[in-house]
Parts: structure tokens; C-alpha cells; sequence
């Protein structure tokens, strides 16, 4: 029964004594919905049910209602039923959600102002829908999906929750082929990632049969190699776009060094490094001038044009 004003002398029929003793006691036919719905000054001291499959609001508005007036709100669907702050105030210890069975009482401690008393409070309907969602609170509780393969938490002040999944920051340098045994006339390292920056190829007790120099060639996403190297301590454009980096090496087996390929994925690519044996070294450098699709994606290793085998060491690819 709606909050009514009574007046001097007037009769209450039994019904409508039944239906005051029933909203006194908490009871009272409800004034259901099966849609969003705005509070109405009428609906003081009734019972408003939601039900609806999907989720839906109930919003309070000021000036509706008196200080003491009370709304019990239930939701009997499905779906999240939200208790909204429209022009009014509304506070609460518990949560403005309320899942399917649960309830609440509005009470108006002004005509602006309203302290929603959640049934349930702990324990609500979570909001959370696949594995690996997190539980997090932005102006309520709210669903933080997964994240992406190998990403991380990460704390964001301008997201709703202040979270978000990023990629981790870079700790150092990442192995990115096995280590390769430098034999025959070539080794080839196919299938390079274009995640990173920078590579290394790291070189470990490298010799040759015959007397030869250490040749290179770049592939790039078209299966075509790169040539055209241009700067200060330019490589020199070998046979077939292979590019030659340093001096003779001699056929002792304890050449070490490394060469370093900068911005690889791009079509300015940076190549420096060095290789040492003993007391003798070299060292080069050198910019791709432009033959890139996209940088490199595989990298070949031969001796001077492929006529003298390697008789040992080992080459690792690195990406940063």
C-alpha cells in the first residue's frame, strides 16, 4: 500500500487495513518491472520488483520523497539489477547490485538524500565471466578481463580501475635462436621475430679450413637479400649481396666476437661489431641504405664466397 495521508475520521476497510498491515510488515503486493525504471513518488512505502533477463537500473530522483520515506526494492530476475543515483544521493555500506533474489530498502534521510540497506551487502553476484578475469573496483565492482599471452598487471592511472595488461618491460637481452654449430660452407638462422629493437649475433671459437673472411647477407620478409651498405667504415658489397665486414681470418679456431644489428626491423639498419683472435682484431661498421621490406628476417653466415668450410665454433642469436 502507498504512503498515504489520512484524515480525520476516515474508515479503513478491512482490505485496506490487510494490505497497510501487510507494507508495515515488510510485505505488500509488488509493483513489478521487467524494464529500466525511474522512481516515483507513489512507490513510498510499496515494494518495486525487478524481473528481467538482462541487466536493468532503478533510478532515484530528489524530491520524490520525505525524510523517513521508505521503497524495498528486490530484483526477481536474471539479470543485475542496479540501484542509480539519478538527481539524488544514494549511500551504501553494501553494494548497488543487486543479483536475482537478492533485496534492498531505500531510506530517505532527506528528500535528496537516500541510504540504500543491501540484504546481501557480501557475497553478490560477481561480475567476473572468464578465466583469469580479475575482481576490481572502479566507481563499484567491476570485471578486469585477462590480459593477452604474456602480459602484465600493470598499475594505470588514467584506466577506470587505475589497471591495465601491458607488455613487460624489457630486462635485457633474450636468446633467440639456439646455439648454432658453424659448419660446412653456411649457417643459416631463419624465422626472426620482429619484436625487438636490436639483435646481436654472438660468434664463440669461430675458424675456417682455408684462410677466408667472415661474409653476412640479410633476407628480408620478400625472401630477398639486402645489399647496398653505406657509412664511414663501410662494408664492401660482396658477391651475390653478401656483405663483407672484416679482415682475412685466419684457420685458428678461437675467433670470438659479435656483430650488432640496430633497428633490423626497419629499412635503416645499423650493423657494427668486431672480431678478435689473440692479440689481432677487427672491427666495422656500417647503415643499410635502403633495400628493406620491413628489415630482416633470416641471416646467412659463409666463408669468402662459400670456398672454405668452417672447422668450428658456434653462433647465438640475441634480440633486445
Amino acid at each position: 500500500m502507498a504512503k498515504q495521508t489520512f484524515t480525520t475520521g476516515q474508515v479503513l476497510t478491512a482490505a485496506q487495513m490487510t494490505d497497510l498491515q501487510a507494507t508495515a510488515l515488510g510485505g505488500g503486493a509488488p509493483n513489478t518491472k521487467t524494464a529500466n525504471y525511474v522512481l516515483v513518488a507513489a512507490d513510498a512505502g510499496t515494494t518495486v520488483a525487478m524481473n528481467a533477463a538482462g541487466a536493468t537500473t532503478i533510478t532515484v530522483d530528489s524530491g520524490l520523497f520525505s525524510p523517513g520515506d521508505t521503497v524495498f526494492i528486490q530484483n526477481i530476475g536474471a539479470g543485475l539489477c542496479t540501484i542509480t543515483a539519478g538527481t539524488a544521493t544514494v549511500d551504501t555500506a553494501g553494494s548497488l547490485i543487486l543479483p536475482q533474489y537478492d533485496a534492498g530498502i531505500l531510506y530517505f534521510t532527506s528528500t535528496g538524500v537516500a541510504i540504500f540497506y543491501d540484504y546481501i551487502q557480501v557475497g553478490a553476484a560477481s561480475p567476473l565471466t572468464t578465466k583469469g578475469d580479475l575482481y576490481t573496483f572502479s566507481t563499484s565492482d567491476t570485471r578486469l578481463g585477462v590480459g593477452a599471452d604474456g602480459t602484465v598487471l600493470t598499475a594505470a592511472s588514467g584506466e577506470a580501475t587505475g589497471l591495465e595488461w601491458a607488455a613487460p618491460a624489457s630486462a635485457g637481452w633474450t636468446q633467440i635462436s639456439t646455439t648454432a654449430t658453424t659448419s660446412g660452407t653456411s649457417i643459416t638462422i631463419s624465422s626472426i621475430p620482429t619484436t625487438y629493437t636490436n639483435l646481436m649475433a654472438q660468434f664463440t671459437g669461430v675458424g675456417f679450413a682455408v684462410a677466408a673472411v667472415l661474409q653476412l647477407r640479410l633476407y628480408n620478409n620478400n625472401n630477398t637479400y639486402i645489399s647496398g651498405v653505406s657509412g664511414s667504415t663501410a662494408f664492401t658489397s660482396g658477391a651475390s649481396g653478401y656483405l663483407v665486414p672484416m679482415n682475412t681470418l685466419s684457420t685458428t679456431s678461437g675467433h670470438i666476437g659479435s656483430i650488432t644489428f640496430t633497428n633490423y626491423a626497419t629499412n635503416n639498419i645499423g650493423i657494427y661489431g668486431g672480431m678478435k683472435v689473440g692479440s689481432t682484431s677487427s672491427g666495422f661498421g656500417g647503415a643499410d641504405s635502403g633495400g628493406g621490406v620491413g628489415g630482416f628476417t633470416s641471416l646467412v653466415v659463409r666463408s669468402t664466397a662459400g670456398t672454405s668450410n668452417f672447422n668450428a665454433g658456434s653462433v647465438i642469436l640475441w634480440g633486445i
